[in-house]
């Protein structure tokens, strides 16, 4: 398993690591597998989308925001609760399949740290599984 340090800057957003993800690939000898992108944070998740238009990245956090407000009456004290939901809707990982050394991202597609209740110094958790193969 490898650990990735990941800061963020705002109270919410998306911030893209594929490419440090590429780089754990590289490093971990995998080349037909899979890759888990892990969060051991409750207000903060992992998720796949586009990472070509910066657009949206911003509609997620802002539809998140609309659909969990942070200014809602919750019971839990610390006045993060909308970051915990957001982070239940989010998830707290992704797998991404590997082949040829490389993740198997689709043309678009981007692993991105979602941040709900920053900002923070975050960790994501890596951990890559060879394909077992036939002889």
């Amino acid at each position: 398993m490898k650990t990735l340090a990941v800061s963020t800057r705002d109270r919410a957003q998306m911030v893209d690591v594929t490419e440090r993800v590429r780089d754990v690939i590289r490093t971990s000898g995998v080349v037909d597998g899979i890759c888990l992108v892990y969060s051991p944070h409750t207000t903060c998740g992992v998720t796949v989308n586009e990472g070509w238009d910066p657009a949206v990245t911003s509609d997620a956090v802002g539809h998140l925001r609309e659909l969990v407000p942070q200014e809602k009456e919750f019971r839990h004290a610390e006045g993060n609760s909308d970051s915990h939901i957001q982070t239940m809707l989010v998830g707290s990982s992704a797998t991404v399949p590997v082949a040829d050394g490389d993740l198997k991202l689709g043309r678009w597609q981007a692993i991105f740290l979602c941040e709900f209740d920053g900002p923070r110094q975050r960790e994501l958790w890596i951990t890559t599984s060879s394909s077992a193969r036939a002889g």
